[in-house]
């Protein structure tokens, strides 16, 4: 990638997983041409999207964030996965374009002030939800989980020929015990396989964080270290 994109390293800034951390991120030029072309090959090296910026952590004195990604094929569900899915059968999954609507922001904005209440995340207004979800160049689709009309949850996902990429999961707050963040990344994985794509993409694995580590149970995983995918042990 970087004989054909500027990097750019972003100034220290506090860490987002650990608030006595300081972080910093790698991040590919957004004023690049083709931005869309080269978003395969950056899933590919770790990269993540946040809005239009595509970014990997580079901290000189942390590497606790490591990029991970399901194997396709080879996935088979736990037994909770399972449960998971039987939970949620009455649940319609619909693929749906990207972009704001406002029964889309409602429950956006309730489940941020259920999960980052007062972390500024939950003042998110209609140019923020556009902002942060989506990009003029990425091929995003939202999957909205109904039961009849109503909207339960949307698990926002990239597709690429690398693979898909997680990107974020909302849902009612109200409905946490169904797992509708569980149910979102194997209906991605599903999404996969009939796209004939090989991988779904989880951003980054932090082992033993509460709000990271859930991802180790998407087997057999992936992760990506010293330059090169490996199995998760």
């Amino acid at each position: 990638m970087t004989d054909r994109v500027r990097l750019f390293q972003t100034l220290p800034h506090t860490c987002g997983y650990f608030a006595e951390r300081t972080a910093q991120n790698l991040v590919v030029d957004p004023g690049a041409p083709h931005l869309d072309r080269l978003y395969g090959p950056a899933l590919a090296k770790g990269f993540r999207r946040a809005g239009g910026h595509l970014y990997l952590p580079q901290c000189t004195a942390c590497q606790a964030c490591v990029p991970c990604r399901i194997d396709v094929d080879n996935f088979s569900m736990d037994r909770g996965q399972r449960r998971c899915v039987k939970r949620n059968a009455d649940l319609t999954v619909i693929e749906q374009m990207p972009g704001f609507t406002q029964e889309r922001h409602a429950l956006y904005q309730r489940y941020l002030h259920a999960r980052h209440s007062g972390g500024g995340m939950d003042a998110a207004d209609a140019e923020d939800f556009q902002r942060f979800l989506a990009a003029p160049w990425s091929p995003t689709l939202f999957l909205e989980f109904r039961k009849g009309r109503q909207l339960l949850g949307v698990a926002v996902t990239d597709i690429a020929l690398a693979g898909l990429s997680a990107v974020y999961t909302f849902f009612d707050p109200d409905e946490d015990a169904r797992g509708l963040g569980t149910f979102g990344i194997l209906q991605q994985v599903e999404l996969a396989r009939r796209r004939g794509v090989p991988y779904v993409y989880l951003g980054f694995w932090i082992a033993g964080h509460p709000k990271m580590d859930y991802k180790r149970r998407f087997r057999p995983l992936e992760i990506r270290k010293h330059g090169r995918w490996i199995p998760m042990p």
